[in-house]
């Protein structure tokens, strides 16, 4: 058997013998086996993108969770100072003047209108939302609401708070204030 080798194959350590059993010359090199490592590392390359593309998407899941739930509880924060508003239009007498001012109330829907009870309700099996109201006073002189002065029957600081628990931050507390007056003297 004859053997035609270039030196140009010959320093690059490569060259072709033409095999007794198969009329196509087979190449031989003295690199054997790096296809296989390019085969491995592709792999690795491809597998730590799937993973952390897999990554991103879960920590977008877990963050899209987290604001619906706090979306939801501000909505409720700004429905409980709404309530709290139909209860003066109703009469602010006996739906907020009246009220203790160390009993935590809760909303609940009694057939056609809000109303108010000393048991927590829970709003869709995750939030509580609890309603506080506190006397305000007024200044003597100027009028300004005041830590201290003259007790105003008229008007009422009404604190309305939401509470959830989510597994990656835990329990969650917002809470809102605003003043509720007597406006139209019922």
């Amino acid at each position: 058997m004859e053997y035609k080798i270039s030196e140009k194959r010959i320093w690059k350590r490569e060259w072709r013998i033409k095999s007794p059993h198969s009329p196509f010359p087979v190449s031989h090199s003295d690199q054997r086996g790096f296809g296989l490592i390019e085969v491995v590392i592709g792999s690795a390359v491809l597998s730590v993108a799937v993973f952390g593309i897999s990554g991103f998407f879960h920590t977008v899941l877990k963050t899209s969770r987290i604001t619906e739930s706090a979306v939801q509880g501000d909505y409720l924060l700004e429905e409980g100072i709404e309530v709290a508003k139909i209860f003066r239009d109703m009469s602010y007498t006996s739906n907020i003047k009246n009220m203790s001012t160390t009993t935590t109330y809760y909303f609940f829907w009694s057939d056609t209108n809000w109303a108010t009870t000393t048991t927590k309700t829970i709003v869709d099996g995750k939030y509580e939302r609890s309603l506080t109201f506190e006397d305000v006073k007024r200044d003597s002189l100027t009028k300004d609401i005041s830590a201290t002065g003259v007790y105003d029957p008229d008007v009422k600081l009404v604190a309305v708070s939401v509470a959830w628990w989510t597994p990656v931050v835990g329990t969650t507390t917002r809470s809102i204030q605003t003043y509720i007056v007597n406006l139209f003297n019922n």
